[in-house]
């Protein structure tokens, strides 16, 4: 180990710093790798060459370092991450998504702006993640719904959730940061709605950007899964209604069926009748099998909403899909598990299937798997499925039981289609999710239990109720969010010991600070921004919020509005997916990239500082 200079270990910080967000930028790498490969630098770095502290030890060594993989924050969003899981696996929060289609009036433009105004509300009154997690899987509905890219949809989403955390004290915790910062100085904190008139005045000019500009800016990437999975492919399937679905006495509206929007229904078959379209004024009822052609994902949906029944393949009226039991060939019940999926088989050439219907095959009876639609490209097919001959090429959407899914790879007749398999929705769990997550949310924005308390206990719930395996709440887990937030929070500690932030404000407000009191704080607020997005906002709001004071303090004015400066400005990490962890939650469902986030985000930056520098002088008296 060698002692030299802190100054050469500050600039060899910076430029580590630098160095990282090109890297980050350029995406040569995996995020997760280059964040790996710094923070690996930084050890390194200050191992062979530590920074001594007051008691000749090493300020900066690996525990101080490596700190970060155990952070409330990161095991909080973790955790969250698992929660909000379960809410997608049941459907928890379809109401709220059909609630919001009901008044968005059908219009997707009406409905995302709907849904970012409620974000951006209780945004305000809870904490950002949470909200994130909840409304993520709305969007994706509004996404699959109106046929739009997840990445025109995310980030809004995000930014709108961050607008709103501006305008309360507990809207963010990086709020109550700064107010605690402000405790430690010895100068009084913020109240509730301390900074709640700016706040608005922020979140409205930003939210006017999100709604305007920034759908004119955000890529319109599909989702590479979402469109090996089927996009846009139909299936042939049927629904047979049974006793208390809602499609009972539903009557046709112009040759459409309401409930059956999403769906081209082909026959209708009573008894010994087939009803061909057009369906004028024609009444369901019990008992009615419904040929329908629909996407891979409406047929989903009809799984989860109850609309009847998709089990062509069996005349015996036992029902696969119950929750309590399910019957193998041979008489032999055994306990349903909740490890159901959805997957995709082609029926190969020289497949004995070929010719044969699914009553000839015996196809459940066979690999105890349901055959809920077959997808034929080459002809319109307008027969129950238990009477169409497979033929070569035929994919069949099935459900079963994982094991057994996977077992179909050792089979000749079919060929698995591994990377369609998907978890099917488990709606019969849908109120213990919600009870979970509504308990979560409380006890954290209620004050009766740290978030990352009542998160932890929310995941565990989640599974110890059922709504989740071990193997759901794993992959809910992004090992991007574990790197960046661990390498960031590292990184914030080496600029901090250091000494670089330091340096870089105290020579850029030194520059500045014959300007005036509003010069300055604009020049404090754009600064603290633009590092935001290069540390974490908790990061910032720590490191500045005493400088703030000592800048007010030498200009000669209340620390206020300086104070507030931090609030804000350590709240604008929109220009990069590290700075704050809403951004990362968005990253994988949004499909973005680094710089998505350098290109969408950066101008939302500029449109708050613009905002701020000319109303905050005024409101606090500085002008």
């Amino acid at each position: 180990m060698f002692v030299i200079d802190p100054n050469i270990q500050m600039w060899v910080t910076l430029a580590i710093i630098g160095a990282a967000l090109v890297l980050y930028a350029l995406e040569r790498t995996p995020i997760e790798v280059t964040a790996l490969g710094v923070l690996g630098v930084l050890l390194v770095l200050f191992y062979v060459f530590p920074l001594l502290g007051p008691d000749g030890g090493n300020v900066l060594d690996a525990p101080r370092l490596l700190e970060g993989f155990a952070n409330p924050a990161l095991i909080t969003v973790l955790a969250l991450l698992v929660i909000g899981q379960g809410l997608v696996r049941t459907g928890a929060l379809d109401r709220l998504v059909r609630l919001v289609f009901h008044l968005g009036g059908g219009s997707p433009v009406r409905s995302t702006v709907l849904i970012l105004i409620v974000a951006l509300t209780v945004s305000a009154f809870l904490n950002n993640i949470p909200v994130v997690v909840m409304f993520i899987p709305v969007m994706q509905a509004v996404a699959e719904r109106f046929g739009r890219s997840p990445s025109s949809l995310m980030m809004p989403l995000s930014f709108a959730a961050i607008l709103g955390g501006m305008t309360t004290l507990i809207g963010s915790s990086t709020n109550l940061l700064v107010s605690s910062e402000l405790v430690e100085l010895g100068r009084e904190p913020f109240s509730f709605f301390s900074f709640t008139t700016p706040g608005l005045v922020m979140a409205g000019a930003g939210l006017a950007y999100v709604l305007l500009l920034a759908p004119r800016i955000l890529p319109h990437r599909a989702s590479f899964a979402g469109a090996l999975i089927g996009g846009g492919r139909q299936f042939i399937a049927q629904i047979t209604i049974p006793v208390g679905s809602k499609l009972v006495g539903e009557k046709a509206r112009i040759g459409f069926f309401p409930s059956l929007k999403d769906f081209t229904i082909r026959m209708i078959q009573r008894r010994e009748h087939a009803f061909l379209p057009p369906f004028e004024d024609f009444t369901l009822r019990v008992g009615d099998i419904v040929i329908v052609a629909a996407t891979r994902q409406a047929l989903t949906d009809a799984i989860s909403r109850g609309l009847g029944v998709l089990i062509p393949d069996l005349r015996d009226g036992s029902d696969p899909i119950a929750p309590d039991s399910e019957t193998r060939s041979g008489g032999r019940g055994r306990k349903r598990t909740r490890d159901q999926v959805l997957a995709e088989v082609m029926v190969a050439p020289g497949s004995r299937m070929i010719g044969q219907n699914l009553e000839q095959i015996g196809f459940r009876q066979q690999f105890h798997c349901i055959v809920l639609g077959i997808q034929r490209r080459a002809r319109m097919i307008r027969a129950r499925l238990t009477e169409i001959p497979l033929a070569a090429g035929d994919v069949l959407l099935i459900q079963g039981r994982r094991d057994d899914v996977v077992a179909l790879r050792a089979n000749r007749d079919v060929v698995l289609m591994e990377w369609s398999a998907s978890d099917l929705p488990t709606p019969h769990y849908a109120r213990r999710a919600g009870l979970i997550f509504l308990t979560v949310a409380a006890l954290a924005a209620g004050g009766l239990m740290p978030i990352v308390v009542a998160a932890v206990a929310g995941a565990a719930g989640m599974i110890a109720a059922g709504v989740l395996n071990i193997r759901q709440a794993a992959a809910a887990i992004d090992r991007t969010i574990i790197m960046t937030i661990a390498t960031a929070l590292a990184l914030g500690a080496a600029l901090q010991e250091t000494g670089g932030a330091v340096f870089i404000a105290n020579n850029l407000l030194g520059a500045l600070s014959d300007l005036g009191p509003a010069i300055v704080l604009s020049a404090f607020f754009l600064m603290v921004a633009v590092l935001s997005n290069a540390l974490s906002t908790k990061t910032s709001a720590v490191l500045f919020t005493p400088i703030a004071v000592s800048v007010a303090g030498g200009l000669g004015v209340e620390p206020t509005a300086f104070a507030v400066a931090v609030v804000f400005a350590s709240n604008c990490s929109f220009a990069s997916p590290i700075g704050y962890q809403t951004n990362l939650l968005v990253m994988g469902p949004g499909h973005y990239r680094f710089i998505d986030f350098v290109r969408a985000g950066s101008p939302l930056l500029i449109v708050i500082w613009i905002a701020f520098s000319l109303f905050a002088p005024w409101y606090y008296g500085l002008s």
